[in-house]
């Protein structure tokens, strides 16, 4: 998962906001990359799956999942990302699983802008396996 632009930008300045923003499609290209690999289907039941598994109730189970495997910075990225002020909250989610969800977010945006891809798939994997366990 090369990053397409090269820049400058330093992604431990970045507001949390802005990880989540990359840090979403990062975690939904991961979702739906993992369920194209689960075999042909339907547009329509790919993507039912695919809401199930980025709305932020499945985020913060997620989280739950890796939480023990992070390390000092990557816990740091992540509380910034939760303790955010958000001004709106989608009408399907509860505050904490919303601010635990730009968390992750954030974790998986700042992961990507800092090129640790290899991080990245360590960490869905841990997520999607534990899935397949349960």
């Amino acid at each position: 998962m090369d990053k397409l632009f090269i820049s400058d930008v330093n992604p431990r300045e970045l507001p949390s906001l802005t990880l989540a923003f990359v840090g979403d499609s990062v975690y939904e290209l991961l979702v739906r990359e993992y369920l194209l690999s689960k075999g042909k289907r339907q547009v329509g039941e790919l993507n039912k799956e695919k809401v199930a598994m980025v709305c932020c109730a499945a985020q913060t189970k997620a989280l739950d999942k890796i939480k023990e495997l992070l390390n000092e910075e990557e816990e740091g990225v992540f509380r910034r990302g939760r303790n955010v002020q958000v001004n709106s909250v989608p009408k399907n989610s509860s505050l904490k699983d919303y601010h635990t969800a730009t968390g992750f977010e954030a974790l998986f945006g700042y992961l990507y802008l800092c090129n640790k891809t290899e991080r990245i798939y360590e960490l869905f994997n841990v997520i999607v396996n534990a899935d397949n366990d349960e």
